[in-house]
């Protein structure tokens, strides 16, 4: 008999050098938005190839501030993908936009490319597709959607005006560090909003961070003054820059948002990505292992790693071959019995509360609910041992087999 042992979904990994690197913040003196926060985000512009990044509270701020600094509001609608978590959604409500929903492709966790073009109207502003456990959209079929229908656009303001298309904000939660063609994620959409929060990849507890391509006639300066601004109550001048000597002085330009990031955050945020290579590495080892110990099961996992993109290995979703979300809720309880934790990404957005009131109907997006019926997510996180991933193989093995 197998010995039980806890495995926990999704622990953060925090070493030492998060510990120390937060030490040193409290020690500073500083330890809301501060060179720190600046430095994160300089360094993580580097890595996506951008020319600037902006750090916020959430991924979720990422997105609404994006949406607010296009002028995204009432009248407008935004397209997402009905296979998601609520933030993709939310933030449109937020603005006052209409959500409309997209079924996700046949067998696949990714927004139904086919579809995009047919959901387009003159009043679609923006689309946010979302990539999926690491893995990249295929943002080329998203942009190729987006060109056939620029005849349709409608622009309100001048920075509309500069793409003379529906936007694309990708909703990239889960994918900072993978590739899609050769390019990293945060370079590939046009805008892309990261998540740091305590269950990613690489965390700063809770946070996120914003990225864009250039766009031809616009100041990248001007763009980050702006979400400076929404971050920030509309105030002119940051903490930092108030503590000059003499410089108190300042202006609220407008009644705006409050979500930035602090020094405290962006220290954790630090230290993760300077341990972030071998965090990449690691996930993708286990993946290996996953699947070449699950090559003999009735399941399809999600494929990280193709010629055209390599994921970051967020998360690791399985679907139980031709089951039900009876049997998939009874494997979760088996696991459960064994003290591993696992998970489903995702329920769809029209089988919540919130967006059946919105008028959304489950069978309206069958794809999506194909996905979601006989999936289950195993843990996949970096404080997992190889004798742990086989006492996941070992007792999920048992429960199919308990369960046929």
């Amino acid at each position: 008999m197998t010995e039980l042992r806890s495995i926990p979904f999704s622990p953060p990994d925090i070493s030492d050098e998060e510990i120390n690197e937060v030490i040193d913040t409290l020690k500073s003196g500083w330890i809301t938005t501060g060179p720190k926060t600046k430095l994160f985000e300089t360094q993580i512009a580097a890595y996506c190839n951008t020319s600037k990044a902006v750090a916020l509270n959430s991924a979720t701020a990422a997105m609404e501030m994006t949406l607010r600094l296009l002028g995204i509001g009432p009248g407008d609608e935004v397209i997402t993908c009905a296979y998601t978590y609520s933030a993709s959604a939310s933030v449109i409500t937020h603005v006052g936009a209409k959500v409309v929903l997209v079924d996700s492709g046949k067998d696949s966790f990714h927004i139904d490319y086919d579809a995009i073009a047919d959901a387009i109207t003159e009043k679609t502003k923006a689309i946010i597709p979302v990539d999926i456990a690491g893995v990249m959209c295929d943002y080329d079929k998203v942009f190729e959607a987006v060109e056939s229908k620029k005849d349709l656009f409608n622009p309100s303001n001048d920075l509309q005006k500069a793409f003379g298309r529906v936007i694309v904000l990708a909703d990239a939660a889960h994918s900072i560090g993978a590739t899609y063609k050769g390019k990293m994620s945060g370079e590939v959409a046009d805008f892309t909003s990261f998540s740091f929060h305590a269950v990613k990849n690489l965390t700063t507890a809770e946070g996120g961070m914003v990225t864009w391509r250039d766009i031809e006639g616009v100041d990248n300066e001007e763009i980050y003054k702006q979400y400076m601004l929404l971050s920030i109550h509309g105030q002119s001048k940051d903490a930092l820059a108030k503590t000059k000597l003499g410089a108190w002085e300042y202006d609220i330009v407008a009644p705006y948002y409050k979500c930035n990031m602090t020094d405290i955050m962006a220290s954790l945020g630090l230290a993760q990505f300077k341990r972030y290579p071998e965090i990449l590495l690691r996930r993708e080892e286990i993946i290996e292992k996953y699947n070449t110990l699950l090559a003999d099961f009735d399941v399809t996992p999600i494929k990280h790693y193709d010629e055209n993109y390599e994921s970051c290995g967020h998360l690791y979703l399985l679907r139980l071959d031709e089951k039900d979300e009876s049997f998939r809720n009874k494997v979760i309880e088996k696991m459960a019995e064994k003290s591993i934790a696992t998970n489903v990404h995702y329920k769809p957005l029209p089988m919540h509360s919130a967006y059946k009131n919105l008028g959304f109907k489950m069978e309206d997006y069958p794809n999506a609910f194909d996905m979601y019926r006989n999936e289950i997510t195993l843990p996949l996180h970096t404080l997992l041992t190889d004798d742990d991933i086989e006492y996941v193989m070992v007792s999920l093995k048992q429960a199919l087999n308990e369960l046929k």
